[in-house]
């Protein structure tokens, strides 16, 4: 394996008894010093990954290598990662240099050698001073600096993150995502963050992966996913999305709402169906007789930053815009769109299933 590589899931499934996997044959690899997310509705799989690499369960077939090794059968504390849960899971009876030593303590640490840790890692958390407080008195921020604190005092190579900020309110959700993005900068060791926040997703991660059913839809960059969604589910848990049928007539021309228009995309079979995709802010509203589709204005919301608004087509099929511009509900305008606003998706396949459908008939994947 890679010197790069730390982490690599190889077929990877877990069944629990008779029930359906909860995930099957997964397979990708970390890099050191990266931010990855695992992005995915309840019950995807994203916390069993976190599971297992943390190693309080083992899979039911396959192989998980930290930096080349097989390590399915190490217990937890033998391993170099560590995790903050959901809830913390910091001891109530214990104070802050309590909660953080703990780990240390259990490890029979010399006691000066224990001060100096975590006075160290109290420092980096901006907690320096509060070392007798009790987490009861704390706000939940604080109480997330603590479980940080605990988890990076045993110097760790990977540290899980389970939806560690799903209990703070909005505006310290947000405080604390830059908090935890620099931190990861500062430490330069690998992240794995679990959430189904989109958005939160997007801000925070070098690396992006979408699962649902217990399988990996799509990885890749914050913007990879964003603006190249492999399918209808990524496209519509990523952002809001207008997803219509078409048609990939040939290498850069596709035909939908009765038309074909130019785009970016190709290494689809001649005339093969598939999904379209355009988001809101890609429509520019223009006058009736300049844009490539004319719509029909339903209704129409302002959102503080933009107009929301909802169309309709000839056709039927629904349309919604994001805009500056604020337009009257019930008159007719046109929206115009760029070839590169215009993303092609196969019908219902994976990423992996792409890849591999591709190389089967010696295709390139297509270019967006």
């Amino acid at each position: 394996m890679p010197e790069h590589i730390i982490i690599r899931f190889e077929n990877i499934t877990k069944q629990y008894d008779n029930d359906p996997p909860v995930l099957t044959d997964i397979n990708f690899e970390l890099e050191r010093g990266k931010f990855y997310t695992l992005l995915g509705p309840s019950g995807c799989g994203k916390t069993t990954i976190i599971r297992l690499i943390a190693g309080f369960i083992q899979p039911t077939t396959g192989g998980i290598y930290f930096e080349g090794k097989k390590i399915n059968h190490i217990s937890p504390d033998k391993r170099r990662v560590n995790t903050i849960f959901q809830d913390y899971a910091l001891f109530p009876h214990l104070n802050v240099f309590e909660n953080v030593a703990f780990g240390l303590r259990i490890k029979k640490m010399k006691p000066e050698l224990i001060k100096e840790k975590v006075e160290e890692a109290l420092r980096f958390v901006n907690l320096k001073g509060l070392e007798n407080r009790e987490i009861a008195g704390m706000s939940g921020g604080q109480q997330q600096r603590v479980a940080v604190a605990r988890a990076i005092v045993n110097e760790p190579e990977v540290l899980l993150l389970d939806e560690p900020l799903s209990a703070l309110d909005l505006k310290l959700r947000s405080e604390m995502q830059y908090e935890l993005k620099e931190l990861q900068r500062n430490l330069g060791i690998t992240f794995v963050f679990v959430t189904h926040d989109q958005e939160e997703a997007l801000a925070l991660s070098d690396e992006i992966f979408v699962l649902n059913n217990g399988a990996i839809q799509q990885r890749g960059t914050p913007t990879d996913i964003y603006d190249e969604p492999v399918n209808k589910f990524v496209a519509d848990f990523i952002g809001e999305s207008n997803i219509i049928p078409g048609v990939m007539i040939d290498d850069y021309l596709v035909e939908f709402v009765g038309n074909r228009f130019e785009c970016v995309d190709k290494g689809f079979y001649p005339d093969e169906p598939a999904e379209i995709v355009i988001r809101p802010e890609d429509l520019e509203i223009t006058e009736e007789d300049q844009g490539k589709l004319q719509v029909y204005v339903d209704s129409q919301l302002f959102r503080g930053v933009h107009y929301e608004i909802c169309c309709y087509d000839k056709d039927g099929n629904e349309w919604l815009v994001h805009s500056t511009k604020k337009v009257a509900v019930g008159s007719k305008i046109g929206l115009d769109f760029a070839p590169e606003d215009i993303h092609v998706m196969r019908l219902g396949e994976t990423e992996d299933e792409f890849d591999k459908r591709l190389e089967s008939y010696g295709g390139v994947r297509h270019a967006g």
